[in-house]
């Protein structure tokens, strides 16, 4: 068995690029190889977050995020809900570190995952959370980008 060797790779670095690229990909029309891609890439960048020595429950959590959306994307239910339900309880877990848009984010996640799994009510349910803990957001523009990402439900 291989010897494991640590990676010469600044992991932060190749996070915020893994997940900046990955948006890339979810705001283009894909081939069947680029959808591999996005799922790679936004595993990827989970991973080197996980990694970087500066890594937050926060950066955790939009890891979890990010697979939740690609899986839902790609129309893939049980691992769309998995991750959303990871990106849901490390926010619980760390209120403390989260941002105002992470625990809206953290309910669209589930929100939509239910919605590709068939789930009506659960959907429903968690776009209403997603709406109610959106509402009094202080950034303006954050609560915009929630908002948005709930009328694309």
């Amino acid at each position: 068995m291989a010897e494991s060797q640590p990676l010469d790779a600044d992991h932060r670095s190749l996070g915020v690029a893994l997940y900046n690229d990955t948006w890339r990909l979810l705001e283009k029309e894909r081939t069947p190889g680029e959808d591999d891609e996005l799922l790679h890439q936004a595993h990827a960048s989970a991973y080197h977050w996980r990694k970087a020595p500066e890594c937050e429950p926060k950066n955790r959590a939009r890891g979890e995020w990010l697979c939740s959306r690609v899986y839902s994307v790609l129309g893939r239910p049980e691992p769309a809900l998995h991750h959303a339900e990871r990106c849901l309880a490390i926010t619980e877990a760390s209120p403390e570190n989260m941002d105002e848009f992470d625990l809206p984010f953290a309910y669209e996640a589930l929100a939509r995952a239910h919605s590709v799994a068939g789930n009506r009510e659960e959907a429903a349910r968690f776009e209403r959370l997603a709406r109610e803990a959106a509402e009094p957001m202080t950034d303006a523009e954050d609560r915009e980008l929630v908002l948005k990402d709930l009328a694309t439900l």
